[in-house]
């Protein structure tokens, strides 16, 4: 059942209906790429992080699948939404790549790029070049080398900013997450063309329709927070679309959008444990985050350098956070925890450290040092 076009849908029910679009009400039968239709982008700042994303998904989750999708390009791997990496389809790519072009494009106003010498116009005019140069896989030292060759300044800064307007794509390196710390780049495949501020915003509005049917039911607002756009082009991207969308009005009485027919679980939906990715997309898709994240929670999770810690989720709410350890997985629950919500963790811990096992057993070490202020009301280590 779900509730009528018109009607006001409870903070519950906008929990219920975002997990259930983001595969976290029960783990779906289906391979990467067509998991990835129905999610529309999972955030990939940490290599790791795509699969644990999908493990938290998929029935029966294979990290060889997740490899052979990036090698075949079945999934690509590009800065996308937020300046931030993202995997998403190849055929969701072009048109999220030209609906962020406003916002990537600011990376010409910074000062790192002003460095380089170049003006907007050089830049854009060594693009079809510099994808070229990227038919095959080059890592930064040979596309540096490659700028070197064609502006007098050093080229850093030229660099910084095409990878991130220019369709270019992370190329696989065949570590253990399929992506490691010295990244290639290549062509996405798509010609070189002048930047249309106007073809841009046509694109927003398919942009708008794929986060609304992944993300749904949301505001003009929480479409600005998911790509990092300008409120009003926000607004005008939804008003664009017109009687397309189905209208509600949400808890609090903002107005809000869905894609007709979207998924609307009922309230009582029984959403199961979960040991979330850092940065995973449900996270971080709203400008509300109280959809999944309780207010008093966020300032522990999101850090201030905005790393996203791996989470509990707990009845479809963080509830803490988890990192490897020797013996499993330790859990923090910053509330107290009942009994058969630990054994729910624990199965959970199981499985997350045999994936990790053949992996990287100590994922996310790197960033230990948050815990070492962290409130909890539990910790408790679940065997591997």
């Amino acid at each position: 059942m779900r509730c009528p076009e018109g009607a006001t849908i409870t903070a519950r029910e906008l929990n219920r209906a975002t997990l259930g679009r983001q595969l976290l009400l029960g783990r779906e039968p289906l391979g990467a790429p067509d998991a990835l239709r129905r999610v529309v982008a999972v955030q990939a700042q940490h290599a790791a992080s795509p699969y644990l994303a999908l493990w938290n998904r998929l029935a029966d989750f294979d990290p060889a699948d997740l490899d052979a999708a990036f090698a075949e390009r079945k999934l690509v791997k590009a800065t996308l939404m937020r300046f931030t990496l993202h995997v998403v389809h190849p055929d969701d790519h072009p048109a999220m790549h030209s609906a962020m072009q406003p916002t990537l494009r600011s990376r010409m106003g910074d000062p790192r790029f002003a460095r380089s010498g170049l003006s907007a116009a050089e830049a854009d005019a060594l693009v079809p070049d510099l994808l070229a140069f990227l038919a095959k896989p080059r890592v930064t030292a040979e596309v540096e080398e490659w700028f070197a060759a064609r502006i007098e300044l050093p080229p850093k800064g030229a660099w910084w900013a095409l990878r991130t307007f220019a369709p270019v794509l992370h190329a696989p390196t065949g570590d253990t997450w399929s992506f490691g710390q010295r990244p290639a780049y290549v062509a996405a495949g798509a010609q070189a063309t002048p930047y249309d501020r106007e073809r841009s915003d046509d694109a927003l509005t398919t942009l708008v329709l794929r986060y609304l049917a992944g993300f749904g039911p949301a505001s003009a607002a929480d479409v600005a927070q998911f790509a990092l756009v300008q409120r009003a082009r926000a607004r005008t991207a939804v008003a664009a679309l017109g009687d397309s969308l189905e209208r509600l009005t949400g808890p609090d009485g903002t107005e809000l959008f869905d894609v007709p027919s979207g998924l609307r679980p009922l309230a009582d939906t029984p959403a199961p444990p979960r040991l979330m990715a850092m940065w995973d997309s449900v996270l971080l898709a709203h400008a509300d985050r109280g959809r999944v994240i309780p207010p008093d929670y966020r300032p522990l999770v999101t850090r201030s350098n905005g790393d996203v810690l791996p989470t509990l989720l707990v009845d479809g709410q963080v509830a803490g956070v988890w990192r490897p350890v020797d013996g499993g997985i330790e859990a923090t629950a910053f509330h107290r925890l009942p009994a058969e919500v630990w054994a729910g963790l624990a199965a959970e811990a199981e499985a997350l450290t045999a994936l990790l096992a053949d992996r990287e057993p100590t994922v996310y070490r790197r960033f230990r040092h948050w815990w070492a202020a962290l409130p909890s009301a539990e910790v408790r280590v679940l065997p591997g």
